[in-house]
């Protein structure tokens, strides 16, 4: 089963109410998406991470492939049971792994990048990453577990996705570097959409299937491939990769992207979720976005408030008897200081990453449900 249903359209911007309705239950859009790679959300339980607010997680093709193998997850009947959570899900294809850990790796570039990387010289076409091979089937490249050379392509990205049994799963394709050239870029595009349509003949019927828009900060490529996926029976679309060099870099391409797809059908954000960029993206019209941002900070000591970042490692926080964020009604704020949990911390204690994370996936979970609000009343 799935369905999705706008409720309200805003009257200020693109922004829309929405309710994405599964098999595992529904989720109220916009929504955050907590990332749960190695199907958990890091330092949390499932029950945890649902107490705190997640309606929806995604999880890692590529690492779950890897360990424990879609086998044993199938054994356990599928990625639901075997996590606990009983909430909807979602599968990435795998396909960031041929980025990451190739050009990205070559490069020097992550998944928390902030912004594009700019004046670094471009990629030409014939650019090779050095651990992996790009071939018009898929990918090869070694385990990271044992070094075994692997395989994944798009018929192996919805097999093992098929495996895991995700309600929303996503269309396998190639995530360029910031830095690749036009032309290559280009030849990324192309073999993405071919990739596509061998996803959408080997799917799971009972599996939502996203397509994914790539292009980079190249405006034409980014319509040809919306126009693209608009043309093919997707059940929303996912839009990858990096946008430019800012904010209204963003929101322009974002527009000419979303312009071009069906009104009637979700928009997910691949990646992208800094709390200073939220409101902006939904505003644009974006209704699901993933982002390893408030587990990531949390476990470098860093914790979002209403009044900015803290950085909980920082001396002067260990005499401050107030919460982390006064106006937070989260557990970790209910029950600790932040003087406690600088301490934790100084003292490499492993309970404060579990604490400020509560906090941080709480405060961005809550955040969104305001950004909801505020549609639902025509504030936004």
């Amino acid at each position: 089963m799935f369905e999705f249903t706008i409720l309200k359209k805003s009257k200020k911007s693109r922004a829309r109410l929405g309710l994405l309705t599964t098999t595992h239950g529904a989720v109220e859009t916009p929504a955050f998406v907590g990332v749960a790679t190695q199907a958990a959300v890091k330092t949390l339980s499932s029950e945890e991470a649902e107490a705190m607010g997640c309606q929806l997680l995604i999880s890692n093709t590529y690492h779950l492939h890897i360990r424990p193998g879609e086998n044993i997850v199938q054994a356990h009947g599928g990625l639901h049971t075997f996590m606990n959570w009983k909430r909807p899900l979602m599968t990435d294809s795998g396909g960031f792994q041929v980025f990451s850990l190739g050009f990205g790796k070559d490069l020097g570039i992550s998944k928390m990048l902030k912004r594009a990387v700019g004046k670094r010289e471009e990629l030409d076409t014939n650019a090779k990453p050095s651990s992996l091979r790009i071939t018009e089937e898929g990918v090869v490249f070694r385990s990271y577990v044992d070094g075994k050379e692997i395989f994944l392509g798009p018929k192996e990205s919805m097999h093992i996705q098929g495996a895991l049994g995700a309600d929303i799963i996503f269309a396998f394709d190639e995530c360029p570097p910031p830095v690749a050239g036009y032309e290559y870029m280009k030849q990324s595009v192309e073999r993405t959409h071919r990739w596509a349509e061998i996803c959408l003949r080997e799917k799971k019927k009972t599996q939502a299937l996203y397509g994914i828009v790539q292009g980079g900060k190249h405006a034409d490529l980014r319509t040809m491939s919306a126009v693209f996926f608009a043309s093919k029976p997707f059940d929303g679309y996912g839009i990858g990769g990096e946008f430019g060099a800012g904010g209204a870099d963003r929101s322009r391409m974002l527009r000419l992207i979303i312009d071009a797809l069906p009104d009637e059908k979700p928009r997910h954000l691949l990646g992208t979720g800094y709390i200073e960029d939220i409101a902006r993206l939904v505003k644009e019209g974006v209704d699901t976005f993933d982002s390893i941002v408030p587990t990531h900070y949390a476990r470098h000591g860093m914790a979002f408030t209403s009044a900015g970042k803290l950085d909980l490692g920082k001396s002067i926080f260990l005499k401050d008897t107030s919460p982390l964020d006064p106006a937070c009604a989260c557990p970790t704020c209910a029950r600790y200081s932040r003087g406690y949990i600088a301490h934790l911390l100084r003292a490499h204690e492993i309970t404060p990453l579990k604490l400020v994370t509560m906090h941080n996936v709480w405060f961005f979970n809550a955040y969104v449900a305001s950004i909801r609000e505020q549609i639902k009343k025509g504030q936004m």
